[in-house]
Order: structure tokens, then C-alpha cells, then sequence
């Protein structure tokens, strides 16, 4: 086992974890906990890691596991954040504003959904990584994602964002 080449993926992949765990619904803070954690346990299993077929997916899998397990057992009403609503700057108000509404309808999403949608459109896996990371056929990835781009494209905090109203 070498921990260079555990740090050489930690650093290479450290900030696409880290926003596939925000996506999921984490704060930035929870999702580099998230992060964290998931490569701790990587690391201790780092010889399987790398003989996995595929590394990331594996990781995916960790971390969304995690993920799940964690949403079981805490209640997630209130979400800490490390600045407040009214000290936030105004600068950047169009783009927060785009991101909360692209939140919202993930949020309104059913999780295995909402995963999928994460995995294939931002940490971009392909349908066949994907159903070895959630542990379900290649189709039920494919209609998973075909039931969340079909209530994404009907979302109204969305309609702005499309160019309609």
C-alpha cells in the first residue's frame, strides 16, 4: 500500500467529493466531515480500493453510504451554517440565488433520485459505474434518472433558469 498514491487521489479528488457531498444536502462544513470520513475508511481498505475496478465509484459508494447512514439516524430539520442570512454579502445575489433554486428542487427530490442526479450529472459517472456505486441494475439507474430530469424540467424555481416563466 502506498500513501503517496492515497494522498495523490486525496488531492486530485478532494473538491469533486467535497460538492458531490454538498449536492447530496450536506453544508460545506458536514460535506468535508462526509468527505473525510469516507476516505478514512477508504484508507484503512486502500489495498481494495485499488484493486477495484473502478476507484472513484468505489469511493462514491463509501460516501454515499455514509451519507445515508447518517441521514437515518440524525434529525435534519436545521441545518448550522457558518454565516448568517443577514451578514451574507450582496454581491453575488444572482448567482446564490440560482444555486438556492437548483437546491430547492434537489431538495424535493426522493433521495435515490436526487443521487443519481448527482453521480451522473456532476460527479459523472457513467450508467454502468453508477449502478455498481447504488448496487442496482443499469436500468433502474436509467429510470431514476428519467423520473428526476422529467421532475427538474417541471420544477417551477427552475423555470427562470430555462429561460421561461
Amino acid at each position: 500500500m502506498s500513501r503517496d498514491d492515497f494522498s495523490e487521489y486525496v488531492a486530485a479528488r478532494w473538491p469533486s467529493l467535497v460538492r458531490s457531498a454538498v449536492l447530496l444536502g450536506c453544508t460545506h462544513a458536514e460535506a468535508q466531515d462526509l468527505v473525510q470520513t469516507a476516505l478514512e475508511r477508504c484508507l484503512m481498505k486502500w489495498g481494495k480500493v485499488q484493486a477495484a475496478d473502478d476507484r472513484d465509484a468505489y469511493v462514491h459508494r463509501v460516501l454515499i453510504n455514509i451519507f445515508l447512514s447518517g441521514r437515518r439516524r440524525r434529525w435534519t430539520s436545521e441545518k448550522p451554517t457558518a454565516t448568517l442570512p443577514e451578514q451574507a454579502g450582496s454581491d453575488h445575489t444572482t448567482s446564490i440565488d440560482d444555486a438556492d433554486a437548483v437546491m430547492r428542487a434537489l431538495d424535493r427530490l426522493p433521495s435515490d433520485q436526487r443521487t443519481a442526479v448527482v453521480l451522473r450529472y456532476y460527479a459523472h459517472l457513467s450508467e454502468q459505474q453508477m449502478a455498481s456505486v447504488l448496487d442496482v441494475a443499469a436500468g433502474t439507474v436509467k429510470s431514476r434518472l428519467s423520473r428526476a430530469v422529467k421532475t427538474l424540467a417541471q420544477d417551477p424555481d427552475l423555470a427562470e433558469l430555462r429561460g421561461s416563466r
